[in-house]
């Protein structure tokens, strides 16, 4: 049925604008009305405003067309919608435009109704997702944890490399279930470097060969995206033989320890709800939670 506005004339569909590096200041503020769930939007026009919209890999999409903004869109590996007021409009007018470009992201990810929303119109024409994560509770942590931290947790170095690749590929495949090497080549094995240099990644060794191969690591984790006034945690991780030892309670109590000294006071991540395990280990760490993800994946 054809949209109608005032005497039923026809009217135009919601329309979003691609924005220029003057509109990021606007988007972030938009961001900073909920900065859990907007965090991974934020991160990247953190970014953009101190190195310019040309040198990053994306593009943020602004509603209404024209005027002052109501709702953004990072575009980029993943679409990430911040939609403050929810308004249908703007889940309308993002879904518009990622129609006339054709999927270019590997997922759509954020908070559960903006991204289902979002999927409910793109569905017809996208291509079908590997995967639909319509259940994911979003947690924080904002005070010390409950759990002593696990004292052998420590920021990656380039030494720990060799044997960190291997374990983030055998929790990728865990997760998702492919090698994102055999998909994304160097560009994974670039992005696993860039978060040990950036100190955005932690990890507990030994020196021992472990039996399925991954030699080295007991227990990894990574801060995905990273704000003034939010972290969010993902890639987190313990060695199959490892488990059932409570080496994810401390391992992660030592993360958000970490994270809240040298990186942002707010700990955040988010987990599929049937991971009841994860989610037990998480709360009994301290985080709570304050929302509901979803993320389709392609």
């Amino acid at each position: 049925m054809a949209l109608t506005g005032e005497r039923g004339l026809p009217r135009r569909p919601p329309q979003a604008r691609v924005l220029t590096d003057v509109d990021l200041g606007a988007a972030l503020a938009l961001c900073a009305i909920d900065p859990v769930a907007s965090v991974l939007a934020t991160t990247r026009i953190e970014t953009a405003i101190l190195f310019g919209l040309a040198r990053t890999t994306g593009q943020v999409w602004g509603y209404p067309a024209e005027g002052p903004l109501e709702a953004v869109c990072w575009s980029g590996a993943n679409l990430v919608p911040v939609v403050p007021s929810g308004a249908t409009e703007a889940i309308d007018a993002f879904a518009n435009l990622a129609r006339s470009r054709g999927r270019r992201c590997s997922s759509i990810v954020g908070p559960a109704a903006l991204v289902l929303g979002l999927w409910q119109r793109l569905e017809d024409v996208w291509p079908r997702p590997r995967d639909v994560r319509t259940e994911q509770p979003s947690m924080v942590i904002d005070a010390d944890p409950r759990v002593d931290p696990d004292e052998e947790v420590r920021y990656s170095t380039l030494d720990d490399y060799a044997v960190l690749l291997p374990a983030c590929v055998s929790m990728f495949i865990e997760e998702v279930g492919y090698s994102p090497i055999e998909f994304a080549g160097s560009a994974y094995e670039d992005r696993v470097r860039s978060l040990v240099i950036e100190r955005h990644s932690l990890v507990r060794t030994t020196r021992h060969e472990q039996p399925d191969g991954v030699t080295g690591v007991v227990f990894k984790a990574e801060l995905g995206a990273v704000t003034r006034t939010v972290a969010q945690v993902q890639g987190v991780w313990v060695a199959p033989h490892h488990r059932g030892r409570g080496l994810a309670a401390a391992g992660m109590a030592a993360v958000v320890r970490a994270t809240r000294r040298d990186s942002a006071p707010m700990v955040s991540l988010y987990v599929n709800s049937y991971n009841t395990r994860a989610l037990a280990t998480y709360r009994r760490v301290g985080f709570e939670q304050v929302g509901t993800f979803a993320t389709v994946l392609f």
